[in-house]
């Protein structure tokens, strides 16, 4: 799965704006898939080349057009084939993971600040979906992925609550 699908993805819950999407990346898509205004925008410009997507400006006072992204019926027909056709495995890139299992190379200040910060970013998600979980009229599938996200960061948390005391604290360097 890549931006480009879930953009397309994105606009088959209504038109939306760059900015729009962008949200939806840091909102409901948190927890499983993050990208930034670089892989967006470029996204949308090759997927409205494409006739997937089509763009129409909104005149703003004093600002810049607004451009407004629509699904076209191909860009529809390109993602519900995507889905279709993609394995519903679950890849994992974690760069706190690689240090945790690293973690007696790392000095105990370093360690500490890097569980302070992976357990105040997972905090700040959960209420991101905490909030979400709390919306009315969801289709099953969305409220299914927001569950989903709610169970992995509960755990997530609960995991670096109950671990972080047997980690290294005074010596590091030590092998596995």
């Amino acid at each position: 799965m890549d931006t480009r699908t879930l953009c397309l993805g994105a606009l088959s819950l209504c038109d939306a704006t760059g900015y729009d999407i962008k949200k939806l990346f840091e909102e409901a898509f948190s927890h499983f898939f993050s990208a930034g205004y670089g892989s967006i925008y470029p996204a949308l410009e090759k997927l409205t080349e494409e006739g997937k997507v089509s763009c129409r400006r909104q005149e703003q006072e004093k600002r810049p057009d607004k451009k407004i992204y629509s699904l076209t019926e191909a860009g529809r027909a390109a993602l519900v084939e995507e889905l279709v056709n993609t394995p519903p495995r679950e890849k994992l890139r974690s760069e706190f993971l690689v240090l945790m299992f690293f973690a007696h190379l790392l000095p105990p200040p370093r360690l500490t600040e890097m569980l302070q910060q992976r357990l105040d970013e997972s905090r700040a998600v959960l209420k991101i979906l905490e909030d979400l979980d709390r919306r009315e009229g969801m289709p099953p599938g969305i409220k299914f992925t927001i569950q989903y996200g709610l169970a992995t960061t509960k755990a997530a948390i609960e995991c670096i609550e109950a671990y972080h005391e047997s980690l290294p604290r005074e010596v590091y360097g030590g092998h596995f």
